[in-house]
């Protein structure tokens, strides 16, 4: 590289975003993703080692999925090529392949192919890499936000490793936000910026878990903001807001915030008040609340609160989650409001709750045996030793019911279950009251 060339290069590292500036290049310097980098995972020891063979990084965007295959380029000794799925056509891929095999037959050095958006290249380009991965001309790197399995052709899948990276934890987004505020070197260190505490804490949380978005609104905010009489860049909570585009609702001067509005909707909703729940939805999603985390609590809800009152809800909570998935906002905030106003307004019951908790502290308090009766005669000597003997075929009998002893013997008398009156749960214990009065 000459004069020319070396001052052009540090000229596009100086200008190029902040996010790229501070992507690690040794595993060490990694935040987050421990489940899988950590000193004593598989893919830690496989980097370390110079032993990588093919894999998958699956996750959301910003969780470093293209921060590992830099860092693996960077400590690996086999060549290094990269592609992006968007862009690249089958020449892109000859060439690569081309290029691996003359480094693999000429020089014995293995050739490394990070494909960004791998989900992005459609089955013929998928399988044209497939050989090329089976005989080790290539070890691939895929990385994608959408779920392999179902994106990722299955022959190609079952030749690498998935690993699945995970959203960011909010302690994990501010330790990167400082990072950029103070590294002089990487970040914006020369700025002399100061970064309020609630405005660390708001682009934190508001981020989602994606370091990119959380850093890119760190720089927007240093870049654009003029500095105060004390010579400083002071990024506060309303600049913050503004760089990362979402609403300061949840810190207002009132007192709200995350939890307590989660709270209050979760509430609303067990206690049949659809406009108090339609509200704090409402409330959240324009303070930015991510729509499938607001989803989850509705599914959770709908088999805690409501259960077999309404069993309906829980198919309508899990069809909801779905929905917001493949339909986004702003139309999502429709979907999330239908069934909501489901959850609210259907009958409540908590019994599936106390019933497993019930039987959970059974199990943990007492030692018991499958009765002889109900346990599995089907395999080799176990009727010689009378494991079925007795046991009643239920659809042998009238109304599909025979009493018999299912619980073990230790806890036989035992009860977890209890129907309520309310809603379908009223019918199922009418039903069950009618079965047992008429038993065999």
């Amino acid at each position: 590289m000459d004069l020319f060339e070396y001052a052009k290069a540090k000229t596009m590292e100086n200008e190029s975003p902040l996010a790229s500036r501070l992507r690690p290049t040794r595993l060490e310097e990694v935040v987050g993703q421990q489940h899988i980098v950590g000193k004593d995972k598989l893919l830690y020891r496989a980097i370390k080692a110079d032993k990588l063979t093919s894999v998958i990084f699956y996750g959301p965007p910003g969780t470093g999925k293209t921060t590992l295959a830099k860092v693996i380029a960077n400590t690996t000794s086999a060549d290094f090529t990269q592609i992006n799925a968007t862009v690249a056509g089958k020449k892109d891929m000859e060439e690569v392949v081309k290029q691996a095999q003359n480094a693999l037959g000429m020089y014995g050095r293995k050739t490394i192919l990070f494909i960004d958006e791998i989900h992005r290249f459609n089955k013929g380009q998928q399988d044209y890499l497939l050989p090329f991965v089976e005989d080790g001309t290539i070890i691939l790197i895929g990385a994608t936000t959408e779920n392999p399995y179902f994106e990722v052709n299955g022959a190609l899948l079952s030749r690498s490793i998935v690993f699945e990276l995970k959203a960011l934890e909010i302690s994990e987004i501010k330790e990167l936000i400082l990072r950029a505020v103070n590294d002089k070197e990487k970040g914006m260190g020369s700025y002399g910026a100061v970064l309020d505490e609630d405005a660390l804490e708001f682009l934190a949380d508001m981020a989602g878990g994606d370091a990119r978005s959380a850093l890119n609104a760190i720089e927007l905010g240093i870049l654009t903001t003029p500095r105060s009489d004390d010579g400083k860049i002071h990024i506060t909570l309303d600049v913050a807001s503004e760089c990362i585009q979402k609403r300061v609702v949840r810190y207002d001067k009132n007192g709200d915030n995350h939890y307590d509005i989660i709270s209050a909707f979760i509430k609303s909703m067990r206690g049949s008040d659809p406009d108090a729940a339609v509200y704090y939805l409402a409330k959240m999603l324009y303070a930015g609340e991510d729509v499938k985390f607001i989803a989850r609590r509705i599914m959770i809800l709908a088999s805690e609160d409501i259960g077999n009152a309404d069993p309906q809800a829980l198919v309508v909570a899990t069809a909801a989650a779905q929905a917001v998935e493949r339909v986004g906002m702003p139309e999502s905030q429709i979907i999330l409001s239908q069934a909501v106003a489901y959850m609210a307004c259907a009958p409540k019951s908590n019994a599936a709750v106390n019933a497993i908790f019930a039987a959970m502290n059974s199990v943990k308090r007492t030692k018991t045996t499958v009765p002889v009766h109900l346990q599995d005669a089907h395999y080799g000597g176990h009727e010689k030793l009378g494991h079925g003997i007795g046991y009643k075929y239920a659809h042998d009998y009238p109304n599909h019911y025979v009493q018999q002893q299912y619980l073990p013997d230790e806890i036989k008398d035992e009860k977890f279950y209890e129907l309520s009156d309310m809603g379908y749960e009223k019918k199922l214990k009418e039903h069950m009251e009618f079965i047992r009065r008429n038993k065999q």
